[in-house]
This record gives C-alpha cells, sequence and structure tokens, in this order.
C-alpha cells in the first residue's frame, strides 16, 4: 500500500510537470527613474498612429497593471501625467533551424537493456546498444528535421514630458510561436521582473506559463 500511494504520489509530480512551462527573455534596463510619491502616468504608443489600436490598448493594460502595483498613478490626460510611458513591440517572420533525434533502428541483434545515449537533446548523435552491458548490436539512423524560431521584443521608455529620459528598457525572447498576443503579455511580466532593475545591466528572467 505505501509502495502504491508512492507511485500515485510520483505520478501526479511528472504530470504537474508536464503542464508547467516557461517563456525566458533577456532584459535590459537603464534607468533613474523616481520613487512613486505622487507620480502619474500615462501610455502611448512610439508609433503615434497606433495609440488609438485595440491591439495596443491591450497591451497597454498590462503594462499600467504593472505600474499601478508599482504604485504609480495613471492618468488619461497626457497634460496631467508627470511621466509618459512609451511602448514598441513586436516579432520577426522566424529563422529556421535544423535538429536531429533518433530515427529508424538498424543492426539485426538485440539482447535485453535500455539503448545508450551519446549527446544530449536535439543533437544527440547515433543510438547505439552497448553490447557489453545490454546484450546485443545496433542503434538508431539520426532523423533531421527542422523547425522555425521567432524573436520578439518589447521595449518601453519612460520620460518626463519635456522628453526628460528616466527609464529605457528592453525584453526580447525566442520561441517556437509567433503568437503577439500570447508573446506580448510574457514581455511585460519580464520588464517588469525586479523592477526597475539595476541601470546597465542584463538579466535573464523565466516566466511560468501553462503548456497547451
Amino acid at each position: 500500500m505505501k509502495f502504491m500511494k508512492t507511485a500515485v504520489l510520483a505520478g501526479a509530480l511528472l504530470l504537474t510537470s508536464a503542464c508547467a512551462s516557461s517563456f525566458s527573455a533577456d532584459v535590459s534596463r537603464f534607468q533613474r527613474l523616481p520613487a512613486p510619491t505622487g507620480e502619474s502616468y500615462t501610455i502611448v504608443a512610439m508609433g503615434d498612429e497606433e495609440t488609438n489600436s485595440l491591439e495596443f490598448q491591450n497591451y497597454a493594460r498590462y503594462v499600467a497593471a504593472q505600474m499601478n502595483a508599482q504604485g504609480y498613478t495613471e492618468v488619461s490626460n497626457p497634460d496631467d501625467a508627470t511621466m509618459i510611458v512609451s511602448l514598441d513591440y513586436g516579432v520577426n517572420d522566424g529563422r529556421e533551424k535544423i535538429a536531429s533525434r533518433p530515427g529508424t533502428r538498424f543492426g539485426g541483434f538485440y539482447g535485453w537493456g535500455n539503448p545508450y545515449y551519446y549527446g544530449r537533446g536535439y543533437y544527440r548523435r547515433p543510438i547505439f546498444y552497448d553490447p557489453f552491458f545490454h546484450g546485443g548490436f545496433g542503434g538508431f539512423n539520426d532523423e533531421v528535421y527542422s523547425y522555425t524560431v521567432y524573436s520578439s521584443f518589447l521595449d518601453m521608455n519612460i520620460t518626463r514630458p519635456g522628453g526628460e529620459p528616466v527609464f529605457e528598457g528592453r525584453a526580447e525572447a525566442n520561441s517556437r510561436g509567433d503568437n503577439l498576443p500570447e508573446l506580448v503579455p510574457n514581455l511585460v511580466t519580464a520588464m517588469f521582473t525586479d523592477f526597475p532593475g539595476m541601470s546597465g545591466k542584463t538579466i535573464r528572467v523565466r516566466v511560468p506559463t501553462e503548456r497547451k
């Protein structure tokens, strides 16, 4: 009974870890941002024509929630703001990468045991059975395949109404997908991790996500 309970618990932990994933981004920040002592802000797009778009307004809400959590106050009229938050974001067309994985088995005689692996991750070389430890000969031919990696970014600048900069930040990430409505919220979370951060430093931030 104790063994069964342990096995069930182990299985649950494996299932949980299989459902959990993470989003990684490199975040660079330069700042002399004042402490939130009555500071107010408004959010605009770096390209003025985007400010009124529904997509931009959606992403701006994520930034506003983070700014409010820091203790700053959002105002709708730029003339009433002591800081202007400018945003830009995007994702490229992707680049193809080549990798390999174990494919078709070859060889004639096999014994018992597990295969012996040489290499790690997507770049494993041909996998052979060790005749001394596993009782047979043979292996697998590598299967070569390609996949696309997309690079996304979020730029966020904060200035005084006269144009004096107080914060410049950029979050960059590589991903297998190019869906901006999924990427930008994660980039925003990365940007505000340990905000406002140490000026002149680039950090790697991992954002927990749910794997679908």
